[in-house]
């Protein structure tokens, strides 16, 4: 008899609502305008960025998938975890990789799903309870920036936090993230987390712009998003997707480019939002990383490297330990 799976919900639909009403407030009225990447991830967004995941070009997801089936019987068998947690687990699809390994290890007990969407993680909990007989499933709806502390304790856990997601934070971000993390996980805890190499400058661009044009409609998909939660009246076609290697800062760089001077109404919010012909919207950043780099930020925020594991297209998986 599998068990009811449970659900704690801190983020609710109001405060999704005053969080997109005041990142759209700021970001645009900002000299240079900017819009955070969470808002990309309607159901068509959420459809699209599925789409981009089995393009040719788009590598990570193949790669970080490839690791995870190489060697999640070596994670279970050196994490020793009980309790499998990941940040971002939407339908909690590569999870099911790492919950095998756990229940061939014999360790699996319980499974926490975390995320901002409440109908995703429950619709995926009420599959994995009867997928998984005798687990259980404790799902939690909140924002990894502000309630990684209600993640639940006891036993020994594992964090995965996977999809490369970690490079669309800045460094500064980053570190208030690893900090928060530390606070809450323990020295029997495990850190795993999926991240994406340096490479070729081209081979990134067409990641990030692929020649069937998947990646721009998903970028544009955000003002799509605005016209219908706030009113706004963005004409689609008269940005461009615009995807370009930032060397400097070692990231991809995703920005909607308005092709002519135009004026944007958001009745929601009673702004009036002016664009420059060739102005743009900074939407997005993917960070890549080198190995002994990210090594050195993880012994920096309290975490110990145990192991690493690099996919032949550089993509690299690892599992750290809180060292205090």
């Amino acid at each position: 008899m599998s068990e009811n799976p449970t659900i704690e919900i801190h983020l609710t639909d109001d405060d999704l609502r005053g969080a997109l009403e005041r990142d759209v407030r700021a970001g645009l009225a900002a000299e240079h305008k900017t819009l955070p990447p969470v808002w990309f991830y309607d159901a068509r967004g959420s459809e699209l960025f599925d789409d981009i995941t089995r393009l040719p070009e788009y590598y990570l997801t193949r790669a970080e998938r490839r690791l995870l089936q190489a060697n999640a019987g070596e994670f279970a068998a050196k994490s020793q975890a009980d309790m499998l947690v990941e940040l971002g687990a939407g339908t909690c699809d590569k999870s099911r990789v790492l919950l095998d390994a756990m229940r061939d290890e014999g360790t699996l007990g319980r499974y926490v799903p975390f995320d901002v969407s409440d109908s995703t993680i429950w619709g995926a909990a009420k599959v994995l309870v009867d997928d998984y007989p005798g687990l259980e499933v404790h799902a939690v709806v909140g924002d990894f920036h502000r309630h990684l502390d209600r993640i639940p304790g006891g036993g020994r856990r594992a964090v995965a936090f996977l999809g490369s997601t970690l490079g669309n934070l800045t460094p500064e971000q980053r570190k208030r993230f690893f900090f928060d993390l530390d606070c809450v996980m323990t020295t029997d805890d495990r850190l795993l987390i999926g991240i994406d190499l340096v490479k070729e400058p081209e081979r990134l661009v067409a990641a990030y712009d692929d020649a069937g044009g998947v990646t721009a409609e998903f970028n544009r998909n955000v003002l799509r998003v605005l016209n219908r939660e706030l009113d706004a009246d963005f004409d689609v076609d008269r940005f461009d997707h615009v995807a370009r290697w930032n060397e400097k800062c070692s990231w991809m760089e995703m920005r909607l480019r308005s092709t002519v001077e135009q004026s944007v109404r958001i009745d929601a919010l009673d702004l009036e939002i002016e664009f420059g012909d060739g102005e743009d919207i900074h939407t997005e950043i993917s960070a890549k990383f080198t190995r002994d780099g990210f090594e050195a930020e993880l012994y920096e925020a309290g975490f110990v490297t145990d192991v690493m594991w690099e996919d032949p297209e550089g993509f690299l998986l690892t599992m750290a330990t809180p060292y205090c």
